[in-house]
C-alpha cells in the first residue's frame, strides 16, 4: 500500500479515506439522518513473547475498516465495515439508519449532544524510531539478553519476555464540519523471573507486572526501559521469594509503589468516574459506581494532598491523543481536587446530564467495528513532595508494597483487595525483611482519607495500561496512569499462606 499526502491519508485499494469519510457523510445526510460521524481506521499491529532463548509466540497482523453513527430523532444507529469502497460504506451507512429507525420507535429518552464546534487537525505521536520498522532481530536480540542475565542466577527455573508496537491510522468526520487525521504509535515491553522450589512458586516483572509498560512514542521507549539491566535484580528477588517469610496479618502503615499506585487509582477512581457507569448505561466489565451525581463537588473521595486529573494531553501517555472518537480535543479534567471529588470523565451525550456545557473528551472506541464509549485518557495522580527514602525513613513500622500481583474489587467500586509480588518491612525507618504474599484491603473513600504523603516529581511516572477492558461487545483500551509512591495509615494488610 501506498501513502499519499501522509497526514490527510492513505490509499486503500486506490481509494482515499478522507473522500470515503466525506462520502459516508454525504450517504447518511441524503438518507436522512439528523447528525453522523464517520470514522475510518487502520492499524498495524506487532506482539512478540519469549520463553527462555526461544520464540514463544508471534503476530503480526493489520485491520482496516469505516464506522458509521448517526442520530435520527433522537436515537442512536451505528453500523461497520471491512469493505473499503463507496458501496461498502453506502451499505452501512443504510444499516446505521435503519438501526436508528428501528431504535426511535422504541426509545423514551431523546439523545442531547453537548455543543462541540468543528475541528479540521491533525494530530501525530512524536517519536524517533519507528517500533513497527525496528528489525525484528533487533528486538528479540535485546529479550534474550534479558533472559540471559535472567537465567544466569541460581534458582531460577524460566525467564520470560514480551514486546508489542501498534500504529493507528484514523480519519473522522462529522456532519458538524470536522475533519481530522491522526497517527498514534504506541509500543512497551516487560521481563519476568520465575522461581521454583520446596513447593513454592513466585514471580518477579520489570518494570511492571502483565507485560510490562507501555506508552505512545517510538522504539526509544523500549531501549530506555533498561530490561538487560534491571534483568539479575528481579531474577535474585523471584529467588529470594521462595524463602521469604509470609507478610504478616495486622493493621500498619503502608507505603505503596508507583506501578501498584497506578493500578489502585485505575480501579478506585478511573472506572468509578465514568459517567456511564454513574447513569446505570454501562456495566459491563466493572459494574457500577459509587459516585453518584449528588457527590459531585461535595464528597470528601481523599485527604486533602489527594488530587487527580483525567489529562488526555500529558506527552508519551498511553491515553494521550489529540482527539477523541466523537471529535472532541484532548483535554485536562480535574477528577479530585484537595480531596473533593469535583469531575467526571464525559461523553457529548453524557456531559448535558450533569449540566455541563461541553464534553471532556473521554470518548473512545477500540476500533471502527465499535461504538465510542465513555473510557480513562491518563487519570494521573498528581505528585507531592519528596523522595522514596525520605519517605521511608519517617516510618517507625510498616510495610512497602511492589509490583501487583492480583487485585480484586466490588462491582460499586468500593471494597477492594490488592497483593503485590514483593513487599518489605519497614522498621525504625528502612526497608528490612523481604516478604511474600502481601495483600492489603480497605474501603475507597476511607483508604484514599488515609493517604498521608506522596512522593515528588522525582518519583512521578507515567504508567501505560494496554489491556484495559468495557462493554458488550468487548472493548479493550489504552490508558495511562501517572503516580508516585504513597503513604496510607492504618490499613488493613494479610498475607496468604
Amino acid at each position: 500500500m501506498s501513502c499519499e499526502r501522509e497526514r490527510l491519508y492513505c490509499a486503500w485499494k486506490g481509494v482515499a479515506m478522507e473522500q470515503l469519510v466525506r462520502y459516508g457523510l454525504e450517504t447518511a445526510s441524503q438518507l436522512g439522518a439528523d447528525f453522523a460521524e464517520v470514522r475510518a481506521e487502520r492499524r498495524v499491529e506487532e506482539t512478540i513473547s519469549t520463553k527462555n532463548k526461544e520464540v514463544e509466540s508471534l503476530s503480526q497482523r493489520e485491520t482496516r475498516g469505516v464506522g458509521i453513527r448517526v442520530l435520527y430523532q433522537g436515537a442512536w444507529g451505528f453500523a461497520a465495515t471491512g469493505d473499503i469502497t463507496k458501496a461498502g460504506v453506502r451499505k452501512a451507512a443504510r444499516s446505521a439508519l435503519a438501526i436508528a429507525k428501528a431504535t426511535a420507535s422504541l426509545h423514551q429518552d431523546e439523545v442531547r449532544l453537548a455543543w462541540e464546534p468543528a475541528h479540521v487537525a491533525t494530530f501525530t505521536t512524536p517519536y524517533k524510531r519507528d517500533p513497527l520498522k525496528v528489525p525484528l532481530k533487533e528486538k528479540l536480540d535485546l529479550l534474550f539478553a534479558a533472559a540471559d542475565r535472567i537465567l544466569a542466577v541460581k534458582g531460577v527455573a524460566m525467564a520470560k519476555g514480551s514486546m508489542a508496537a501498534w500504529q493507528v491510522h484514523k480519519w473522522f468526520a462529522n456532519s458538524e464540519g470536522s475533519l481530522i487525521h491522526q497517527e498514534i504509535t504506541t509500543c512497551g515491553a516487560g521481563i519476568e523471573a520465575f522461581a521454583a522450589g520446596g513447593g513454592e512458586f513466585q514471580r518477579r516483572s520489570y518494570p511492571s507486572s502483565f507485560g510490562g509498560d507501555f506508552a505512545n512514542g517510538g522504539y526509544e521507549f523500549i531501549e530506555g526501559l533498561r530490561l538487560e539491566d534491571n534483568a539479575p535484580r528481579i531474577a535474585e528477588e523471584a529467588v529470594a521469594l521462595l524463602t521469604a517469610p509470609v507478610c504478616p496479618t495486622g493493621v500498619f502503615d503502608v507505603i505503596i509503589g508507583g506501578s501498584q499506585m497506578a493500578l489502585q487509582v485505575h480501579e478506585s477512581l478511573g472506572h468509578p468516574s465514568e459517567l456511564d457507569r454513574v447513569l446505570g448505561t454501562e456495566l459491563s466489565y466493572a459494574g457500577g459506581s459509587f459516585l453518584d451525581t449528588a457527590k459531585l463537588g461535595k464528597f470528601q473521595y481523599g485527604s486533602e494532598i489527594v488530587n487527580i486529573v483525567a489529562d488526555a494531553t500529558a506527552p508519551g501517555g498511553l491515553g494521550t491523543f489529540g482527539y477523541d472518537d466523537e471529535g472532541v480535543p484532548a483535554q485536562r479534567v480535574d477528577l479530585v481536587k484537595n480531596g473533593i471529588f469535583v469531575g467526571y470523565l464525559t461523553s457529548r451525550e453524557t456531559a448535558p446530564k450533569i449540566g455541563a456545557k461541553r464534553s471532556g473528551g473521554a470518548a473512545r472506541a477500540s476500533s471502527w467495528a465499535r461504538i465510542p464509549l465513555i473510557r480513562m485518557t491518563n487519570i494521573n495522580l498528581l505528585p507531592g513532595q519528596g523522595r522514596l527514602d525520605r519517605l521511608i525513613a519517617g516510618t517507625e513500622r510498616g510495610i512497602y508494597f511492589e509490583t501487583n500481583k492480583s487485585w480484586s474489587i466490588d462491582d460499586r467500586r468500593v471494597n477492594f483487595q490488592f497483593g503485590t509480588e514483593i513487599a518489605w518491612m519497614i522498621e525504625n525507618g528502612k526497608k528490612t525483611t523481604m516478604l511474600k504474599n502481601a495483600m492489603y484491603t480497605g474501603l475507597t473513600p476511607q483508604f484514599w482519607g488515609s493517604c498521608v504523603a506522596i512522593c515528588g516529581p522525582e518519583e512521578w511516572r507515567l504508567w501505560g495500561l494496554p489491556n484495559c477492558g468495557k462493554g458488550e461487545p468487548g472493548q479493550v483500551m489504552q490508558v495511562g496512569h501517572g503516580a508516585a509512591p504513597a503513604k496510607f495509615a492504618n490499613v488493613q494488610v494479610r498475607g496468604a499462606a
